[in-house]
This record gives structure tokens, sequence and C-alpha cells, in this order.
């Protein structure tokens, strides 16, 4: 399973957000903002917050991408 957040990393470069100021407005910790950073997994709750955030779709910061056998 593949998950990328390079959407979410577009739409604060096209709302002029940093992602310091994204960590304050979602109340997300260091370490769930690396993670985003890695393209690991986080919980659902997060994306959430995000969304709430952003006034956004999940969709549109996050991608995944099934494995092929």
């Amino acid at each position: 399973m593949s998950l990328s957040y390079n959407k979410l990393w577009k739409l604060l470069i096209d709302k002029k957000i940093k992602r310091t100021e994204l960590k304050n407005m979602a109340g997300l910790s260091p370490n769930t903002l690396a993670k985003l950073g890695k393209d690991e997994i986080v919980d659902m709750q997060t994306l959430l917050k995000i969304c709430d955030a952003l006034k956004c779709d999940l969709s549109e910061i996050v991608e995944y991408t099934p494995e092929t056998e």
C-alpha cells in the first residue's frame, strides 16, 4: 500500500500556507508532520483535522496507490 501526501503540499503552496502554520492550524504534533513528510500512514482523525483546517476534502490531500502483485 502506498500513500502520497503530495496533493497536500501542493495545496499548501497554492494557499500560501507553510507546514508550521498547518501544524498550528490543525493542532498537529511535530512527529505527525514528519510522518506526513515521509508519506507514512497517519490516523484518519489527523487527516480530518487537516481537512477541517484547510476547508477541503480528503481526496484533495492524500492519494492512495494500491500495490500491484
